[in-house]
């Protein structure tokens, strides 16, 4: 099993997934056939966000068809040599993925090995729940359940930074409720321009910015870019 899993789709300000090629190339090991899901886009269609998708990722040498343009999705799902999960809106993401019974589907395909690549939203769907996405639930998923690809939390866009006047809660803080209702569960907040590479015997942090392993009852622990320690 084999995960690319980026904080966003932009590293530094550069262009639309241009830091996620050079790592999906070395993943892909010659991996060609592409399964798109697009469901997290709300304002913009599917249709175009596979042809921006496209677009970006050209270099990879990738056929990706989307799985909302094919006539058999479980199938294209069953024949993908890598599974691509485009960011959003998570909860809507979710909702699409369980109204059309893939939740169990691609995750019966990565564990046969296709590559998995998931940027913002589509990080939150390969841990076991949704619980530490940073959207708003726009709609009801029918439960938090995801793909469980992995056994902790992420929290993708992780800062906790605190405009000057604002009165809400940090992320921190965020994090630190989620973990008195889920006190067995682990999270590791991820910054912007990183991204996890997860495989079934190793998983490093990359980019340039210290992650975040946040567990019940600790203090929040800095987790430089390399190997990550057992947690």
């Amino acid at each position: 099993m084999e995960l690319l899993l980026f904080s966003n789709s932009r590293a530094d300000g550069g262009n639309y997934l241009a830091h996620a090629i050079p790592e999906m190339i070395k993943a892909l090991n010659g991996r060609c056939r592409a399964c798109f899901i697009p469901f997290a886009s709300v304002i913009h269609s599917w249709d175009n966000y596979l042809d921006n998708v496209r677009s970006a990722l050209k270099e990879t040498g990738l056929d990706i068809v989307s799985a909302h343009q094919v006539a058999d999705p479980l199938g294209e799902i069953a024949r993908a040599e890598c599974i691509i999960v485009g960011g959003g809106n998570t909860w809507q993401l979710l909702k699409e993925c369980r109204d059309r019974a893939f939740l169990n589907a691609v995750a019966h395909r990565v564990r046969e090995g296709a590559l998995y690549v998931g940027w913002s939203a589509g990080a939150n769907m390969a841990c076991p729940t949704i619980g530490t996405t940073n959207d708003m639930p726009i709609v009801d998923p029918c439960g938090l359940s995801a793909f469980h690809l992995i056994d902790f939390q992420i929290n993708p866009h992780y800062t906790n930074a605190l405009p000057p006047g604002h009165q809400g809660e940090t992320r921190d803080q965020r994090i630190a409720e989620y973990l008195v209702a889920h006190p067995d569960i682990r999270v590791f907040g991820l910054p912007e321009g990183d991204w996890l590479h997860i495989s079934s015997t190793a998983a490093y942090l990359r980019g340039s910015k210290n992650g975040i392993l946040f567990v019940a009852d600790a203090e929040p622990r800095e987790i430089a870019p390399g190997l990550l320690p057992p947690f």
